[in-house]
């Protein structure tokens, strides 16, 4: 089988995500024949660096031999089972990691099956808790630049103005609050600011404000303080507005903590975790949220006081194999601290980048670093001509508009940065 009759098969059938598939008529569609721990390789021999960790889900690489090991012993055992009336062990187990390790206060899991439908999981938890607390509250509150999923409420609460324009008659009314324009102490204060201004005229109308914590994945990479948390946990508090955490992306150890609210030190009223919970294995979400929410639900039976939401797959047993072997190497191997290393080590990787002429700025939190460009108009697609280069010399990078950005597996070595990065710049020298 060759790369060429894969690609021809697959534009007769597929409907790829995020792609203008007309693109593919001159931009390669590159068939996978296998992939190991930071490489993937095509149906002719050609391998190339994962840096983005296919779209941030294999924090510990590909084919990983534990995670392998782990899925295959449950599959022998059960592949799934109806989660409402039955239970299995590899659920509870994981369940019980998850409060453990998640910020002290969030005692209760209940699973979905991606990030998006995870987010339409804690939005209405936020509002029928209120609800059953006789309060009427209708908005969401987010982050202006802000992502979190692409179902309609999660589309609703993002911020993306080419989602928002083509699909706003069918998006619910939400609200958007300032983010801090930089990652300075002084922008937090002034972000939060602006939010309590809003809470001072609209609080009994608000059920929750949603927010990606440090970094705003899709909206650029944006970053910002970790003081910004503090204060909207204190705001959230005293004005009766849920607080959820959307760590789809963050969590699992990318800012250095295991949750990026732990750099805050603070808990949310709801965390929404996805994405490396399987160690990119297979789909699963989680909200986690406190006991005293819970309880809100919890009564003689009452069909309008119930929560009313559900999945086919919820706790799916495979699916928690594989998030117990990730929690496995998280425990096992010291993750954190090697993250520590290795993110110190891409962002000297990342200085070079400020003496190319057409660099905005760098950013770096964790294991995420940015490189913003600039002069470029979105008609010259600059993103696509980094992407082939990459391709072309042995890098999988997928920039974000001007953005070019790191996020590789955690496994990555230094020689591997090393590829990574200096084909990056090259061929962001190359634009000029």
């Amino acid at each position: 089988m060759t790369n060429l009759e894969l690609k021809n098969r697959d534009l007769d059938v597929l409907w790829h995500p995020c792609t203008q598939m007309k693109d593919h008529e001159t931009l390669p569609l590159i068939p996978i024949k296998k992939a190991h721990g930071v490489n993937i390789e095509d149906f002719e021999g050609n391998s190339y660096i994962d840096a983005i960790s296919s779209w941030w889900v294999n924090i510990f690489g590909h084919t990983n031999t534990y995670i392998n090991e782990k899925i295959k012993e449950q599959l022998d055992t059960l592949e799934h089972v109806i989660l409402a009336g039955f239970t299995h062990e590899q659920v509870i187990r994981l369940s019980e990691r998850l409060v453990k390790l998640t910020p002290d206060g969030l005692d209760k899991c209940f699973y979905s099956d991606n990030g998006s439908s995870a987010v339409e999981v804690a939005l209405k938890m936020s509002y029928h808790a209120h609800k059953n607390d006789g309060i009427e509250k209708k908005y969401f509150v987010s982050l202006k630049n802000s992502y979190h999923g692409e179902t309609i409420g999660a589309l609703s609460v993002g911020d993306v103005e080419l989602y928002k324009q083509t699909y706003e008659p069918l998006l619910i009314h939400t609200i958007q609050t300032t983010v801090p324009k930089d990652m300075s102490i002084e922008a937090a204060r002034i972000a939060a600011n602006d939010f309590e201004e809003l809470c001072k005229n609209q609080a009994k109308d608000i059920s929750a404000i949603i927010v990606e914590p440090l970094i705003q994945g899709a909206g650029y990479m944006h970053m910002y303080h970790p003081e910004f948390l503090v204060l909207l946990r204190d705001i959230c508090t005293r004005y009766n507005v849920h607080l959820i955490a959307d760590e789809v992306m963050v969590g699992f150890g990318r800012t250095g903590e295991l949750f990026a609210c732990e750099k805050a030190k603070i808990t949310p009223d709801f965390i929404v975790l996805s994405k490396g919970l399987t160690g990119g294995y297979l789909p699963l979400s989680v909200v986690l949220t406190s006991n005293d929410i819970y309880a809100k639900f919890y009564c003689d039976y009452n069909e309008h006081k119930a929560f009313l939401h559900s999945h086919s797959y919820t706790g799916n047993a495979l699916a928690c194999a594989a998030a117990n072997a990730t929690l496995d190497i998280f425990e096992n191997e010291n993750v954190i601290e090697k993250n520590r290393v290795t993110a110190k080590y891409m962002g000297k990787k990342l200085q070079k980048f400020k003496n190319l002429e057409n660099v905005a700025s760098i950013r770096q939190t964790g294991m995420i670093c940015v490189v913003e460009l600039k002069g470029y108009t979105s008609e010259q697609r600059i993103g696509l001509k980094v992407y082939q280069y990459g391709l072309d010399n042995g890098v999988f990078l997928r920039p974000l508009g001007h953005i070019v950005y790191f996020m590789p597996p955690y496994i990555i070595t230094n020689k591997e940065i090393d590829k990574m990065m200096d084909t990056a710049y090259e061929a962001i020298k190359l634009l000029d």
